[in-house]
């Protein structure tokens, strides 16, 4: 297939495309700015905004499948504005070049009132894609873990660097993590299973883990052994800005991820397996190589 990735700059994009090629595909890069883009042979690259929409203008002509990576997070401010303008223009612009199928790599977590922003722009943006004329397939995942990862990289630098935690009631809240190469396999995946067309799917690692285990572990692989002390009286807010002393990401990223680890992000449903299988990684296998790649 001629297949679309957006964002492919990204942390996931760019373990995605070459992905993408090795499974035979003609993989065309969508960019901001293609002078800053070194892709792997045999990838076309082009140019637009998804915010300017006058400058996807041909961008999508003749592909069959397109992925939506992008999140506006790491821009700061009202970040659920530019993904929701972000996500009306794609759609509009895929319909109109009568792109097939579009698959989405979105949040897990449940629905609700209570989500935090960052939970609920990611479910907005999947509402918003499903108005496009095409066949919509969602992944939702939790954390990422990999080198690339901003989620895992708080929690490396948290382990680095505080040997004692102090934290709030948010660090029994259970997670299921998966590695990068798991989720690049579930996009790939859908993209060859078309019964998985219009269908939305959680992805997830083979544990389920709480935050304080999340710590642990990874400190253990780091060669240190981090006390965690949960305190009822410390809300995700002001944890919050505990993170920005402790760790190099921005307040703009760090502070809407913290304030949605209050939400349980787990799979609850596996219908995937049907149609995708993926051998997924043990969270210390994950860990094991992320830090390794970060280091090399």
């Amino acid at each position: 297939m001629r297949v679309l990735v957006t964002g492919a700059t990204g942390f996931v994009g760019s373990h995605l495309v070459p992905a993408l090629l090795d499974a035979d595909h003609d993989v065309v890069a969508m960019t901001r700015d293609a002078d800053r883009y070194d892709p792997p042979d045999g990838v076309e690259v082009v140019e637009g905004d998804l915010l300017e929409p006058e400058t996807l203008a041909g961008d999508l002509d003749g592909v069959d499948a397109a992925y939506y990576l992008v999140h506006s997070l790491q821009t700061g401010g009202d970040f659920e504005e530019r993904d929701r303008t972000a996500a009306t223009n794609f759609a509009a612009a895929a319909s109109g070049a009568g792109v097939e199928r579009v698959i989405y790599l979105g949040g897990l977590g449940e629905t609700g009132d209570d989500l935090s922003p960052h939970l609920r722009s990611r479910q907005e943006v999947e509402q918003l894609l499903a108005r496009g004329s095409y066949d919509l397939t969602t992944l939702r995942a939790a954390i990422i873990v990999g080198s690339g990862s901003v989620s895992f990289r708080m929690v490396r630098q948290l382990v680095a660097k505080l040997p004692v935690m102090v934290a709030p009631r948010w660090v029994y809240t259970e997670c299921q993590p998966i590695a990068i190469a798991d989720v690049v396999s579930y996009l790939v995946g859908v993209l060859d299973a078309p019964e998985t067309a219009g269908g939305t799917y959680e992805i997830g690692g083979p544990e389920v883990l709480t935050y304080k285990e999340m710590l642990v572990r990874t400190g253990e692989a780091m060669g240190k052994r981090p006390l965690v002390v949960p305190v009822p009286v410390l809300s995700p807010k002001l944890s919050s800005y505990w993170v920005d002393l402790m760790t190099d990401v921005p307040r703009s990223i760090s502070h809407p991820l913290i304030l949605g680890l209050k939400n349980p992000v787990v799979v609850t449903d596996d219908s995937i397996d049907r149609h995708v299988t993926v051998d997924r990684t043990p969270f210390g296998e994950a860990v094991e190589r992320a830090l390794a790649e970060a280091s090399a």
